[in-house]
């Protein structure tokens, strides 16, 4: 606790009144109450002061303006009547002071309606002003107001003027910084400062309060209904900050101050007051807002970072520091995040030179300083003149304060703040930085665990979803995904886009439940198992089916949505199948769109023996198909119906020859309350389509002589020209041969011709891959039929397909 000697106690009554005339021409009517109100504090040592004056119809004294503790500790009321037996009625008709200590309020609490308690009382009548009010504080010291303090009291009891509350001038209109509210109707007359804080014009404004309330961030306005709501508001001064949106930028911090004037007969009571802009106002670090802030800041800084800079925002400007550094501590090291300001001349040449860079880290025992402040906890002040390291004492060489930055059981940081002139550390700021470090503690090891699981969830999101999509031969893709802002983890949208056998295009979209690393893990699983099966030549429905029974056999308690599509790029139709996801939007040619009624399967991993109906979509030139999730078409305010109509028609008036332009004007308006997944196909056909053939070969003797005949009779149809007739005779007799030989079941030719580009497929019933000898003897019987192919073709392989294999080969034609 500090204490005043001797001399200070003669010369308080001075600097009191130095402090009053200095005020005299300061700030305006209503802040200048105020701050003669805090005299009290300081000067006085009252724990709470106020102002009391006579109401407009003149029965009550009214709590006009206070400073303090809350007024409620000490059983003080709003008003009291002015026929009444209170102290601050005695007064107001007396004009004599009033000194009560503990004893006296004891015995005349019944009486005189007097508040009990271990404390003292002071009302004195108030003559700065012409309303005749009476100026009350409360001291909780052991021998009350002794003769210094009731000097000083009666200074600020001459000096205190009430302000005249804002009315309209002649023309109407009030005075440019107040407002007026009638309680009773909400409206609300107010200047043309506040409205040009609220980013508002005269024509604009329609004269009701919920239009000032609607501009307001949401989280602030709880505390500003208790204000402007006739239910809650009782009659006296109140003071608060909140913040309104502006049409670019961060929110703007405000301060409104207000009475509340009670109504007569036939007349309703009224909210009077003034809204600033509280950057512009005088920088106090006692106020209660300058933690409001900092706490509204670290609720939403998501990152180290963001802390970080939101703790610099909040100290730096009201401490008038000339440099704040802020460091996280991992095991023995500071890392430092944020340096303000960021220039590295503006710090000392060490930081810049043996800390490597103007971003540094260092072991905490290089600062021996810095260690102690970090082992005790609590926040250290050293003055101009101090001893310190080099590292240390170069940050402040005015004054330098150490704020460690407490989490739990553990330090996660520390803030070094410094000031190159000497600087004076009041009381106030010490409750300040105390104040502070707690906030920022907590939120420094929120935001540390943000970073480090975003940065995992975020790289399995990177790794799982497709890099790029790929070429499609008589058609064009593009996707996008959108992690949410909202929460702290990516969820499990996904999309894929696989090409597939005889033109055939795969399009998958799908959403794991949750947000979390396991709906990441199992989106990646999920994407990698529907494109295996889709590889492998199933069906659409074969394909969810599969995934479906291998997600119910996973030991998770996740499931997931999809819709598979496969496109037939030749025929120009698409099958697919809906897993409980949303079914696609179709752009056709014209420009309008249709939302297909289809039937849907259960979501994958619900139900192990599920159906998942088929159903068809006929593709013309010009096409779009759209596939999306429900982070795009749901939200708080519309449910996922209107939000589907709402795409619909936003596609439906885009257009479609700039694929990627319209999947960015689709998201645009985009809520980003969930993950969102968007993929888009322009279906535009093929200009030059392949011929094909088949052949199914029955296991008989004469089947490769059959298979033969086969070819030469296609090759001749399709123009081939005889000279190349030998060498595909040969490939197609050593696969069916290979095929005949080495499995059962059923075999089958496939013969397709592009561009004099032929490809020989034999399918069969086995999943064992042929492979290539490597070393043949004169004497083997077999083993080189794979060799000849590989030396006639260009290329040849072999892929899994449902129910086998097929073993391909490829090889140039001459043009007919």
């Amino acid at each position: 606790m500090v204490t005043e000697g001797g001399d200070g106690r003669r010369t308080r009554t001075l600097r009191a009144e130095g402090a009053l005339k200095a005020l005299a021409s300061g700030p305006g009517p209503q802040e200048r109450l105020h701050r003669i109100l805090e005299q009290a504090l300081v000067f006085a040592g009252a724990a709470f002061a106020a102002l009391y004056t006579p109401a407009e119809d003149g029965d009550a004294l009214c709590l006009l303006e206070s400073a303090g503790v809350p007024r409620t500790l000490f059983g003080l009321r709003d008003s009291y009547p002015r026929a009444g037996h209170s102290p601050v009625a005695d007064v107001h008709r007396s004009g004599g002071a009033v000194w009560l200590g503990p004893k006296e309020l004891a015995e005349g609490a019944q009486a005189r309606r007097t508040p009990a308690g271990d404390f003292s009382l002071a009302v004195l009548p108030a003559r700065g002003g012409d309303g005749g009010g009476c100026l009350l504080a409360v001291s909780e010291r052991p021998d009350g107001f002794d003769t210094e303090d009731r000097k000083c009291l009666e200074l600020i009891a001459d000096a205190v003027a009430p302000p005249a509350p804002p009315r309209a001038a002649e023309s109407g209109e009030l005075p440019t910084g107040s407002f007026s509210l009638a309680m009773d109707s909400g409206r609300v007359e107010v200047g043309d400062d506040i409205l040009e804080l609220f980013a508002l014009t005269r024509g604009e404004f329609d004269g009701k309060v919920e239009t000032l309330l609607g501009l307001t961030v949401p989280e602030d306005l709880p505390s500003l209904m208790s204000v402007v709501e006739a239910d809650h508001m009782s009659i006296g001064e109140r003071e608060l900050e909140f913040r309104v949106l502006q049409p670019s930028g961060p929110p703007k911090w405000l301060r409104l101050r207000g009475r509340l004037l009670p109504g007569g007969e036939g007349r309703a009571a009224r909210l009077v007051g003034t809204v600033a802009d509280a950057s512009k106002l005088r920088s106090d670090v006692t106020d209660v807002a300058r933690v409001q802030r900092l706490a509204a800041a670290l609720a939403t800084a998501g990152t180290v970072r963001d802390v970080s800079q939101a703790v610099v925002s909040a100290l730096r400007k009201p401490l008038r520091a000339d440099r704040i550094a802020l460091a996280e501590l991992e095991g023995e090291r500071l890392i430092v995040t944020v340096l303000d300001p960021p220039e590295p001349e503006s710090w000392p040449e060490l930081w810049r030179l043996e800390w490597r860079s103007e971003w540094p880290d260092a072991p905490v025992r290089a600062m021996p300083t810095l260690a102690s402040a970090l082992r005790e906890g609590r926040a250290q002040i050293w003055p101009v003149g101090t001893v310190l390291e080099p590292a240390l004492a170069e940050v402040g060489p005015g004054g330098l304060a150490v704020l460690p930055l407490p989490a739990g059981n553990r330090m996660a940081g520390a803030c070094l703040i410094g000031w190159d002139s000497p600087h004076d550390f009041g009381p106030d700021e010490r409750a300040l930085l105390t104040a502070s470090a707690g906030l920022a503690g907590q939120a420094l090891m929120r935001a540390h665990a943000f970073d480090a699981e975003h940065e995992l969830v975020s790289m399995l999101q990177r790794q799982l979803l497709p890099r790029r999509l790929p070429t499609l031969p008589g058609a064009v893709a593009v996707a996008r995904y959108l992690p949410a802002t909202a929460g702290l983890e990516v969820g499990g949208d996904w999309y894929d886009v696989i090409p597939l056998p005889d033109n055939h295009v795969a399009l998958i979209i799908g959403d794991v439940q949750g947000h979390s690393t396991a709906a990441a893990t199992l989106m990646g699983q999920m994407r990698t198992a529907l494109r295996a099966y889709a590889v492998e030549g199933h069906p659409p429905d074969v394909v969810v089916s599969h995934a479906n029974r291998l997600l119910t056999d996973m030991e998770t308690d996740l499931f997931a949505t999809c819709c598979y599509v496969d496109v037939d790029m030749e025929e120009g139709s698409a099958w697919y199948v809906r897993a409980g996801h949303l079914p696609p939007v179709v752009r056709h040619p014209d420009g309008t769109t249709e939302v297909p009624d289809t039937d849907v399967g259960p979501p994958l991993g619900v139900v192990s023996q599920a159906d998942f109906p088929l159903s068809v979509l006929r593709l013309r030139p010009g096409t779009v198909i759209a596939l999306t999730t429900d982070g795009l078409v749901e939200s708080a305010d519309a449910d996922i119906d209107a939000g589907i109509g709402r795409l619909a028609h936003e596609l439906s008036v885009s257009d479609p020859a700039h694929l990627g332009l319209v999947a960015d004007a689709l998201l645009d308006n985009a809520q980003r309350n969930d993950d969102i997944a968007l993929l888009l196909l322009r279906y535009d056909g093929m200009t030059l389509r392949p011929l094909r053939e088949s052949w199914t070969i029955w296991r008989v003797p004469e089947a490769v002589g059959h298979a033969r005949r086969f070819t030469r009779r296609t090759m001749r149809a399709w123009g081939v020209p005889r000279d190349d007739m030998d060498t595909i005779l040969l490939i197609v007799s050593e696969l069916v041969t290979n095929a005949l030989v080495h499995t059962d079941g059923q075999v089958r030719l496939d013969l397709t011709l592009l561009e004099n580009r032929l490809r020989v497929s034999v399918a069969d019933t086995s999943p064992r891959t042929p492979v290539k000898p490597t070393n043949i003897g004169w004497e083997a019987t077999g083993g080189r039929g794979i060799l000849l192919v590989e030396a006639m073709s260009e290329t040849w392989g072999a892929v899994p397909v449902s129910g086998g294999k097929q073993v391909w080969a490829e090889l140039q034609v001459s043009s007919p």
